[in-house]
């Protein structure tokens, strides 16, 4: 249901975005040629001045672009990722001569090795210079062009963070290369693989070997998922492996969900607060836009401090909410229920009691402040 699910999604998508789609032509001294490239913005491209957006690079971008356009608008629009600029290279009866490389030692020779140059010294400085980029960028690839956007991965300083290689057919020495540099990298990376089992005996083999090897890949700024899928055609795979893609590298900036709630929250030894301000904070680091705290998070990280009975942790999310909603009741609600719980009666009542004159908010509303107030003020007599 989900893949199905998946799939009217990007129809839809691909429907509404379809007409602001940008082809440019690149003239390359690296290729020798002129490479055309479509362009996506997204929805509210412009309205922020200082905003920047995460960047997608599409290969196999004369049928794999829409794809990926259809899900970041989908995705972006319900604020499970940021909004992205997504860039394709139409590789249409080219596709050979740029993934060419060596049988040898399976790095890019000749043709292969201009158009990895033409992708990391021409396209990626002419979209950042032209459009408003920030630094997180995704190179998404399919059968050759996934085994391609690895070689990227095999720089000192990769210029992408995430990559996503669906069906790839690897070069030989891809199988001790990925591992061998994922393991010592110290920069945060995204990698997800996934293949079918329609796809050819080699594909399949060839994924799960490097499944077992990357699998022993201890390093924390790792972040790997892989995915064997059971049905769909090689060519049909990326429409369903491109949202679970693109939940794996955007999982941080997801809302909090129930199993976040219930398998992370509420088994934390230290503050729930502190895991909040750490998750924004590395949304911020990451993809560098500064989130304001959705009330729902507030709401969840509240709920876990009510069932761990961990009241001292209300005072720093009320300051938390006050910044975050200085309009609302949420600050004042949670500071005054950290005043209630920690023996403050009378100043819990004046913090409800101020709440009153703001804004309700995320099913904090006036009368429960006033209810709350007139309780303390019944028991206390004040």
């Amino acid at each position: 249901m989900k893949c199905i699910l998946s799939v009217l999604i990007l129809l839809v998508s691909i429907n509404v975005t379809q007409a602001q789609v940008k082809l440019e032509k690149i003239e390359s001294s690296r290729l020798g040629d002129t490479r055309e490239i479509k362009i996506q913005l997204p929805r509210g491209y412009g309205s922020d001045k200082n905003k920047t957006y995460p960047l997608f690079v599409v290969f196999d971008g004369d049928y794999l672009f829409e794809a990926v356009v259809g899900n970041t608008d989908y995705y972006a629009y319900w604020e499970d990722m940021p909004e992205a600029i997504v860039v394709g290279i139409n590789q249409f009866d080219k596709r050979y001569d740029d993934c060419l490389y060596s049988e040898q030692n399976s790095l890019p020779i000749e043709s292969g090795a201009s158009f990895f140059e033409f992708v990391g010294m021409e396209l990626i400085p002419y979209i950042q210079n032209k459009y408003k980029v920030g630094n997180f960028k995704v190179a998404v690839g399919h059968g050759e062009t996934a085994n391609f956007i690895n070689y990227f991965l095999l720089k000192p300083q990769p210029i992408f963070q995430g990559y996503i290689a669906m069906s790839p057919v690897l070069a030989p020495g891809m199988i001790s290369f990925l591992p061998g540099q994922l393991s010592k990298t110290v920069s945060k990376i995204f990698y997800y693989l996934s293949y079918t089992n329609n796809d050819i005996g080699s594909v399949k083999d060839m994924a799960k070997v490097l499944n077992q090897d990357m699998a022993t890949v201890n390093n924390k700024n790792v972040v790997y998922k892989y995915q064997g899928f059971e049905g769909p055609s090689h060519y049909s795979v990326p429409a369903h492996a491109l949202p679970n893609a693109i939940e794996t590298i955007f999982s941080v900036y997801k809302p909090i969900s129930k199993q976040e709630y219930q398998d992370v929250i509420l088994k934390l030894e230290d503050s729930p607060v502190a895991y909040l301000e750490a998750k924004y904070q590395s949304i911020y680091d990451l993809f560098g836009i500064k989130k304001p705290i959705l009330v729902n998070d507030f709401r969840a990280i509240a709920a876990a401090i009510e069932k761990k009975e961990a009241f001292e942790y209300f005072e720093r999310l009320g300051d938390l909410a006050r910044d975050a909603y200085p309009e609302t009741l949420l600050g004042n609600y949670y500071l005054a229920r950290f005043y209630e719980e920690t023996g403050d009666s009378k100043r819990a009542m004046k913090t409800y009691q101020s709440a009153y004159i703001l804004k309700e908010i995320g099913g904090i509303t006036k009368d429960l402040v006033l209810e709350k107030a007139e309780a303390i003020k019944t028991d206390f007599g004040y």
